[in-house]
C-alpha cells in the first residue's frame, strides 16, 4: 500500500483568532472550526480529557492544509516558538507566494517580523523566514522566471 498523501500540519496557538485572521491575510482559506472533546479524542492523543478549539486553514489551490488547536483541557506543556531555525523537530511550514514584497507588506501590519533577509537563490526562488503570530515560524518562497 503506498501513501496517499499527507493531510495537515499542526500548529498549537493560544489566539485562535489573531492566527487565522494572520493566514487568511497570508491567503489561506478557513475550510472550518469546531471544538474536539471526549474520552475518544483523549485516546488518539494520549491526553485523556481534552478540549481543544480546531480551525482547518486550506490553501487556495485545496491540495494542503494547516490545524491550527488552541487547547482548553489540558494546559499547554511546552512552548519552543523562540527556537532558531537549526532546533531539532517540527519547526517551521513554508509557503509558496506569487510576490513576495506585497506578501510581506500585507503580513508585517498583522505582526510578521522578519527573521534574517530576503535572500535570491541562485536566481530561482527569493526566499526568506518570518515570526507570524504568536512567534511561529513561517518560510515564504517567490519562484523567479
Amino acid at each position: 500500500m503506498a501513501l496517499k498523501r499527507m493531510d495537515n500540519v499542526g500548529i498549537v496557538v493560544e489566539d485562535l483568532e489573531a492566527t487565522v485572521d494572520f493566514f487568511r491575510e497570508l491567503g489561506l482559506e478557513l475550510e472550518g472550526r469546531g471544538s474536539i472533546e471526549g474520552e475518544w479524542a483523549g485516546r488518539v492523543t494520549g491526553l485523556g480529557d481534552q478540549h481543544v478549539e480546531v480551525a482547518m486553514m486550506r490553501t487556495p489551490d485545496g491540495h494542503s492544509r494547516l490545524e491550527l488547536s488552541r487547547f482548553l483541557r489540558p494546559a499547554v506543556v511546552a512552548d519552543h516558538r523562540n527556537a532558531p531555525v537549526n532546533a531539532l523537530g517540527y519547526l517551521r511550514v513554508m509557503f509558496a507566494v506569487d510576490d513576495l514584497d506585497e506578501t510581506l507588506a500585507r503580513l508585517r501590519t498583522r505582526g510578521a517580523q522578519l527573521v534574517g533577509e530576503v535572500v535570491d537563490y541562485q536566481n530561482i526562488y527569493r526566499l526568506c523566514y518570518i515570526r507570524g503570530p504568536e512567534g511561529i515560524l513561517i518560510g515564504l518562497a517567490q519562484e523567479l522566471g
